[in-house]
């Protein structure tokens, strides 16, 4: 009967990934992906986003985030104050 291997954590699998990864390319290739996401991914992204959008649409999701923080702390705070521990009953007339 074959025996079963050892599951591996999240952590260890990607620990295990780069560690294969350096020994295949070296430490220099993680200095030159990482070089090459600074200078592509993050401008391009922000690029085609405005030209696809168009500017107001920044200010369209900063002002949907600042809505939803509001919201969000008001539902906090609602839910921190005491609640009254008196009960109405009803009476008879």
């Amino acid at each position: 009967m074959a025996e079963k291997k050892a599951e591996m954590t999240v952590r260890e699998a990607g620990h295990k990934g780069g560690s294969t990864t350096k020994q295949r390319y070296g430490e220099g290739f993680y200095e030159e992906i990482g070089k090459k996401g600074g200078k592509i991914g993050g401008k391009k992204g922000g690029t085609t986003t405005k030209q696809r959008y168009g500017e107001g649409f920044y200010e369209q999701i900063g002002r949907k985030g600042g809505q939803k923080v509001r919201e969000l702390i008001e539902r906090g705070k609602a839910a921190s104050e005491p609640r009254s521990t008196s009960r109405s009953t009803s009476r008879k007339k």
